[in-house]
Formats: structure tokens, sequence, C-alpha cells
């Protein structure tokens, strides 16, 4: 006898699936759970019961079942609202792949000889925390400010889903749109609705490179829901999500032009972070630690050298607070040179030389001519040799 009431539980458990995960063949029981309880509808016992549909420990194929509900509960949905594209193109929601592929973990990998410094601590503890407390993150280019966030994320083995913000960031990238999949138009979910669902955080970098159209997440700094108008559903912020962004100033634009393309961005978008931490280099003591272990990977033990470099890059960087250089060396800098160090055969002047040649060549011969005044072993007087690549064959083009 054909069970009525069954049959409607089971639809409308698919309905809600369709709602929540997109048009998905593959469902873990504890997405099941979540849903059932989410929306009051009964467990899917019908689901778990069925060996012939089992793949896995907790994880079922609803693709016998859901061949009706995949388009009809959907289409009935976009109808109230006059879909702003055609209904074959909405009638799929494709799922986004990190969003819902719970073997897929978006914990980032610690570090070898990572050195915490500054804001770590704060970090961490908003982190640990898990609650929602959105923070801007500012300070010069190359003093950690986004590998901080990796790290403690790393060590607290929370997910990260980082964004890269720049001019053309827009709300399709950062909320989701519709994407051609396999011949057929789909939606997916952009970065911020996966850091929403998966409870991750979510890194907004750079974000002082972004326009007005950056306004779409006034209600996710809010810690709200976000209503997607395009397939008519809401997404809830998962326990544990939160936003911290970084950039190189405070949202006001860079008068010195040192950042060209960081905007003066809207006060009430800056207003919806909590706090702002202020991000420094690290002193000379954290700094060598992070440059002897940078060596150190390599199997190099050169203490003297890295003592060198940071003298070297304090001065530099009290000659720039200063106002007599208009440059400065980060500390990313001086781990780019301890890294041609162990290429280039622990050869001193042609490391620094090739990490400096990004800077005109004033700046260049200033900040060697700093080099030679605190490390002994070169000869000040000598001309830097322009760093060449050693022809050994010719190359027949």
């Amino acid at each position: 006898m054909f069970d009525m009431a069954k049959f409607d539980s089971r639809e409308l458990f698919l309905d809600k699936v369709l709602f929540e995960l997109g048009a998905v063949t593959e469902i873990t029981r504890k997405q099941a759970d979540e849903i059932s309880a989410k929306y009051d509808v009964p467990r899917p016992h019908w689901l778990f019961n069925d060996p012939s549909v089992r793949l896995g420990r907790g994880l079922y194929s609803i693709k016998s079942f859901s061949s009706k509900s995949n388009v009809t509960p959907l289409k009935k949905k976009v109808a109230k609202v006059k879909p702003v594209v055609p209904q074959t193109a909405v009638a799929m929601v494709a799922p986004s792949v990190l969003s819902h592929n719970a073997e897929m973990s978006l914990v980032p990998e610690k570090a070898s000889g990572y050195v915490p410094f500054g804001n770590f601590a704060d970090v961490r503890s908003i982190i640990k925390s898990r609650k929602f407390y959105p923070a801007y993150i500012t300070g010069l280019s190359g003093n950690g400010k986004t590998m901080m966030i990796e790290q403690v994320c790393a060590q607290e083995k929370r997910e990260l889903v980082r964004v890269n913000i720049t001019i053309e960031t827009d709300e399709d990238d950062l909320i989701g749109g519709f994407r051609l999949v396999n011949g057929e138009t789909v939606w997916q979910d952009g970065p911020v609705i996966t850091a929403m669902n998966r409870g991750a955080v979510l890194l907004l970098d750079e974000v002082d490179l972004g326009s007005n159209k950056m306004m779409c997440l006034q209600p996710v700094l809010e810690g709200k829901s976000v209503y997607l108008k395009k397939t008519n559903r809401v997404v809830h912020p998962t326990d544990g999500f939160n936003v911290i962004a970084t950039a190189n100033t405070k949202g006001k634009g860079s008068d010195d032009g040192r950042f060209i393309g960081t905007n003066v961005m809207n006060e009430a978008f800056l207003e919806r972070f909590s706090i702002t931490m202020e991000q420094e280099y690290p002193s000379a003591k954290v700094e060598a630690k992070i440059l002897n272990n940078v060596l150190g990977a390599s199997g190099i033990n050169a203490p003297d050298f890295v003592d060198k470099m940071v003298t070297w890059a304090d001065v530099i960087r009290k000659s720039f607070y200063e106002g007599a250089l208009s440059e400065i060396i980060s500390t990313r800098r001086l781990v780019h040179i301890c890294e041609a160090y162990a290429i280039f055969g622990e050869n001193r002047v042609k490391a620094i030389e090739l990490c400096l040649n990004r800077f005109d060549v004033d700046t260049k011969n200033a900040f060697m001519e700093l080099y030679k005044k605190v490390d002994e072993t070169i000869d000040p007087v000598a001309p830097v040799e322009q760093a060449t690549p050693d022809v050994t064959e010719e190359v027949a083009f």
C-alpha cells in the first residue's frame, strides 16, 4: 500500500536539502540531521535504512530520490520573486565544492619555524572564542599580517577562506553567481557564503584595494543572514564564522603614493569592524629568530649574517620614519635575502643585491652603502658587481 504521508515527508526533506545545499546527489548523516533540526522536518529514516543508497559510513546517495525535487521546488520558489535570469538557468543550483564537501579541509598548514609576534595572541583569542567579532588589521607591507592569521587558524585548527581583494572585486566574486558548468548555467556559492556555511574565518586580504562594491558585505559584517536574491535563498552564518580584514592603510587612502590603488573606504563599512589592530615589524630579537629559522630550514647556520641584516634593516627603518629615506626594508624582504643566500652559494652581496633590484638605482645604492657600514666582511670601497647569470653553453633558438 502506498504511504502518502511517507512520500510527503520525503519530498519535504528533499525540498529542504535542495534549498540548503543545492542540487547535490550525496549527503552525509550529519548534514541530514542538521537540515531536519533546522527546518523541523522528520529525520530521513527511509534514507538511513536503505542499504542500496549507502555510499560509505555516514554518506548516502539521494540521486534516485531527487529527480523531481531537484527542479520543481526551486522553480516554484524562484517564480515568486521574478528572477533576473531565465528560469531554465536557475533550475539548477550547483553546490560550492568548498561549502559542502566535508572531506575537504580548509585548515591552513602549520609553517615550520614560524615565530609568533605582534598581534598574534590577540588574534588567537578572537578566533579561539568562536565569537563573531570582525577585526581590521593594518600595517606596512611585509610585516606578517596575513601569515599571522593563517598560522593562528593552523594552530587552532580553524578553517580559513582567504579572498584577495582588488578594485575589480564585486558582489558576484564575493557572494556567488551563475557559472557555466558542463553546458548548464548553475549557481555557485562565493567565498563569503562558503565561509558562512562552514563556520570558517573569512580573510579579506588587502581590503583597502576594494571599491564601493564591497558594501554588499554590510549584513555579513553585522553577523546577520544573507539573502541570495538570485536564487531566493537565505544563508545563515554557522557558529564560529568571523571576518578579519588586512590592509596597508586604515581605509583613508595613501597620500605618499607608497600603496597605489588603495582607496578611501566607506565610513559605514569601516565602522562595522569591532576593532582595528596596528601591526608593526617584529623586534630585533624576534626578527633574528625568524631569519635563523629560514636559514636553518636550508641547513645553514649564519647567526653573524642574520645579526648584520637585522641591524641594517633597523637603521633603514629609523631613517624611513624620520623621513631620510623613502623606502623601507620589510621582514619579508629579509626572508627573501635569506632564501637567496641559501640558493646562491651563501654569497652575502649577491643575495642582498638581487633582492634590492626591485628598488630604483639611488635607493638600491643607498641601501648597499648602509649595509657595508654594518658588515665588516664587505669591502666598503669595492663596487658591487652586477649579478649576472653564468653562461656555460650556447643556447640555440
